[in-house]
């Protein structure tokens, strides 16, 4: 039932982030959608992977999704992209980083800036690896 509460609170993050990025109302269900199932994606590989291993597989499903309904819908990726990565962005780290920083815990500020900063990077290796696909392929995967 956990699983279910995050997932929600994807979804409405997702979409809360989308009226600040000004994306247009009618979009608002697909970056829900599209965010909701990152995390849907991430929490469970997060059992058998690790953290950034689970974020770069997560990332690729966002990505793919985001493409796709691109091409269904007829506008800029970025609408979709950048509202439904917004879950799998490793904000707590980089905030646990830097109060660990100020407290003077050195050690465990360099272990959780060190864990945020590979999730950043799966994120963007796997924004990178599926931009790299043919736009022929969203096509085809549009129609179906």
């Amino acid at each position: 039932m956990t699983l279910f509460y995050e997932i929600l609170a994807a979804f409405i993050g997702t979409i809360a982030f989308s009226l600040i990025f000004g994306v247009p109302s009618k979009y608002y269900p697909y970056c829900g959608f599209i965010g909701g199932f990152g995390w849907l994606v991430y929490m469970l590989l997060l059992k058998g992977l690790t953290e950034p291993s689970a974020a770069l597989a997560a990332t690729i499903v966002v990505i793919l999704l985001s493409r796709t309904f691109a091409v269904r819908k007829r506008c800029p990726v970025t609408i979709f992209l950048i509202s439904g990565i917004f879950p799998l962005v490793p904000g707590a780290g980089v905030y646990w980083t830097a109060y660990y920083i100020v407290t003077g815990d050195m050690t465990r500020a360099a272990q959780s800036g060190y864990l945020a900063l590979k999730v950043a990077v799966a994120i963007v290796l796997g924004i990178v690896f599926v931009f790299e696909l043919p736009q022929g392929f969203f096509r085809f995967a549009a129609k179906k």
